[in-house]
């Protein structure tokens, strides 16, 4: 039997309390090589919304699954119709602080390495390098019969110009990039295929009951191994593919610090939750250590 992906997670034991107290975070980053474990959560100043917090999308969407995508021609439809619309406000995201703290502890030499569960590149566009995209990026599609990538603003382009005229007004913009459409609203959206093969195209993201590629997980476990530290930042642990580093550094000894407003799957391993909000809390962690963070930030473009 096919099983739906875990959405949700409710805490069935008593959970260290979160607090507001910085120091252990930037007594971790002023040690150097932390690693960095980011989530929906760091995404949400930008505009993006997160799954699981406070309004999150889950409350009104059920994210696309590989096993859907792959089987259904109408289920591709109306993914590609709401990703199609959805790619014109997510794919305009700007980095926020959070973002921009980052990308500045990461040039003063004190990370070792950024893995990201999100899909939005906002890490790259603040400055960061070297960035281990977890599951993937919307900026990417791939085509599943030849193996093809190119360019999201490609797709883009040829979804316009198949669909003239399609303009409808969605009620929000989800964490995977979708909008929310009714199926009348999706109607009868045209998806075009791989220019190379005419093979089906899939963004380059790991969907919802899909693997993440097995040496993309090693890389991953290889960094945890090679950390002083581990922070994770707006990611609620729900999904196992973040959650087995936190397990994995705690089993080493290696401490785990997480900054998040709510708590996590992943608190019992931790020493530390920071309950605040992302940007404001990096930036003060930065102000302590005597960094500067950008202010500024240029909207990327999706022509």
């Amino acid at each position: 039997m096919r099983m739906r992906p875990t959405l949700s997670w409710t805490p069935t034991e008593d959970l260290p309390p979160g607090t507001t107290d910085l120091e252990p975070v930037a007594d971790a980053l002023r040690a150097g090589n932390v690693l960095v474990l980011s989530g929906a959560g760091l995404s949400t100043e930008s505009g993006i919304p997160d799954y699981r917090g406070q309004g999150g999308s889950l409350s009104r969407h059920t994210p696309m699954t590989y096993q859907d995508f792959t089987a259904s021609a109408r289920a591709r439809r109306r993914y590609w119709a709401r990703s199609h619309l959805g790619w014109r406000t997510f794919g305009r995201a700007c980095p926020n602080a959070g973002h921009r703290a980052v990308a500045a502890f990461g040039r003063h030499s004190l990370l070792s390495a950024v893995i990201t569960q999100n899909v939005d590149s906002l890490h790259q566009a603040a400055g960061s390098e070297g960035v281990v995209e977890l599951h993937g990026s919307l900026e990417r599609v791939v085509c599943l019969s030849c193996g093809t990538f190119s360019p999201r603003r490609e797709l883009a382009r040829r979804l316009e110009e198949a669909n003239g005229g399609f303009q409808p007004v969605a009620a929000g913009i989800n964490p995977d990039g979708d909008a929310d459409l009714t199926d009348e609203q999706v109607g009868d959206f045209s998806v075009v295929p791989c220019t190379v093969c005419g093979g089906i195209l899939k963004p380059d993201v790991v969907f919802f009951g899909e693997s993440v590629p097995p040496p993309r997980v090693e890389h991953c476990r290889q960094l945890v191994r090679e950390a002083a530290s581990l922070l994770v930042l707006g990611s609620s642990l729900t999904v196992m593919s973040g959650l087995r580093f936190v397990r994995q550094a705690a089993q080493a000894g290696t401490p785990v610090l997480i900054v998040n407003r709510d708590p996590t799957r992943g608190d019992r391993h931790a020493v530390t939750r920071v309950a605040l909000p992302l940007g404001t809390a990096l930036t003060a962690v930065a102000g302590r250590l005597g960094i500067t963070v950008d202010e500024e930030a240029t909207a990327r473009t999706t022509d």
